[in-house]
């Protein structure tokens, strides 16, 4: 999202099947501002009540505190998420050197935030393990079914440690060149990484834990508005879609293939060096 390039009704001229409209226009300004609120809220509506009630938790001492490292992703990815709203703000107000300039800070806050995530995954393991280890014989039964769990979702925790940075470095790439891909692949890295939020909600229907499938269903919803705007506009999906799909259905029949196999289990734990 570093130029104006190959966004309508600033400086690139683009094929207009809607034949110009001023409304088709607006949208083209807006969407990608709308998009990223609508993330912002997806992660507020999953992580606002599961903080709360964790909070609650540590004071009666039903869990121990959060660990630092917890408390670093939470503000690097709320700075993550609120650089890519200021960044669709000033390209949709025709601000394109301040949104150049701003981009520096993304490619701080991003890298840290990758680092700061595969810090966190093993963190977080180990002192659900710990629990389980350590808890009342009447619990341990129980904690052991949130070990499982947790190893489960090991899977979802690698496929957006590698697919949130690929996708972030084919924008980067792409973002001197063509800022239609640049712009589409910055929100779908950053989707990636909405299922933490999605699962979080605690009114939508899921699939969780028993199996995976409503995490792709929802983030397929999420980045649906922009997906669907674009098709509308031009009548076609453009290629950072299909870049998209290319390699998040690996992974995505990788992680179904595995979920809950004892292989999957037993190599989760050796992973985390606790097999």
């Amino acid at each position: 999202m570093a130029t104006v390039a190959g966004t309508p009704g600033l400086t690139e001229p683009t094929r207009d099947v809607l034949s110009g409209t001023p409304r088709a226009h607006a949208v083209d300004r807006w969407i990608f501002v709308f998009m990223a609120a609508w993330f912002i809220v997806i992660v507020l509506m999953g992580f606002i009540p599961d903080s709360l009630m964790k909070v609650g938790m540590v004071k009666a001492g039903a869990r121990p505190p959060f660990p630092l490292v917890l408390h670093m992703h939470a503000v690097l990815m709320g700075a993550f998420l609120l650089l890519l709203l200021a960044q669709s703000w000033l390209m949709a107000t025709g601000q394109s050197a301040q949104h150049m300039r701003m981009g520096l800070a993304s490619l701080v806050v991003a890298p840290l935030l990758v680092i700061v995530g595969f810090v966190l995954v093993p963190t977080m393991y180990h002192q659900v393990w710990a629990g389980a280890q350590n808890a009342p014989p009447a619990m341990r039964e129980q904690l052991q079914g949130v070990v499982r769990v947790v190893d489960n979702i090991m899977l979802l925790q690698i496929r957006i440690g590698i697919l949130f940075p690929l996708f972030l470095g084919i924008a980067l790439m792409a973002r001197g060149r063509n800022a239609g891909t640049h712009k589409r692949m910055m929100f779908l890295a950053t989707a990636m990484a909405l299922p933490a939020g999605i699962d979080r909600i605690p009114w939508l229907p899921h699939t969780m834990p028993a199996s995976p499938l409503s995490v792709d269903l929802y983030t397929l919803a999420a980045i649906s508005p922009m997906l669907i705007w674009d098709v509308v506009r031009n009548r076609s999906v453009h290629r950072a879609y299909w870049i998209c799909l290319a390699a998040y259905l690996p992974f995505a029949l990788l992680v179904h293939g595995l979920w809950d196999t004892p292989w999957w289990h037993q190599t989760a734990r050796q992973i985390m060096g606790v097999g």
